[in-house]
């Protein structure tokens, strides 16, 4: 099993057992229980963030050293599909949550955040995405009079 599925199966478990002592303690516990899942969904991000940027950070630091003037993009097909799947695994336990808390309304906010976070995502990966497409000048046509 990869380091990502062990996790993963951890990270379920984590939730298994929530929404057990949910059920175990009542509805007077729900937030503190909500809150530690959270925290520790958190963490998860925080560490996965704080190693890719070291990454990044010793690639670039190689790329200076070996004399190049730009360090290469290490943005690549495999990590969005990777954030793809990252986020829409993240997105059923946080709907769960959102939804069991505050039903619909919950459910818009958590959805809203995810939304937001993939098109930020997109933006940071491709710039140009959500200024349009410009029209060609007539001038730069190959049909002219």
């Amino acid at each position: 099993m990869s380091g990502i599925d062990a996790r993963d199966t951890e990270l379920k478990k984590e939730l298994d057992a929530t929404l057990q002592a949910r059920r175990e303690l009542g509805e007077e516990y729900e937030s503190a229980l909500v809150d530690s899942f959270l925290e520790k969904v958190d963490q998860r991000i925080d560490g996965a963030v704080e190693r890719r940027v070291r990454r990044q950070m010793a690639e670039q630091q190689m790329v200076v050293a070996r004399g190049s003037r730009s360090p290469q993009t290490t943005d690549s097909w495999g990590e969005r599909y990777g954030f793809g799947i990252v986020s829409l695994v993240l997105a059923v336990p946080l709907s769960a949550i959102a939804g069991g808390i505050s039903d619909l309304p919950g459910l818009l906010v958590a959805w809203a955040g995810i939304v937001g976070v993939n098109a930020f995502q997109a933006a940071r990966v491709n710039p140009d995405l959500f200024r349009g497409r410009r029209r060609k000048d007539t001038e730069d046509s190959d049909w002219k009079d």
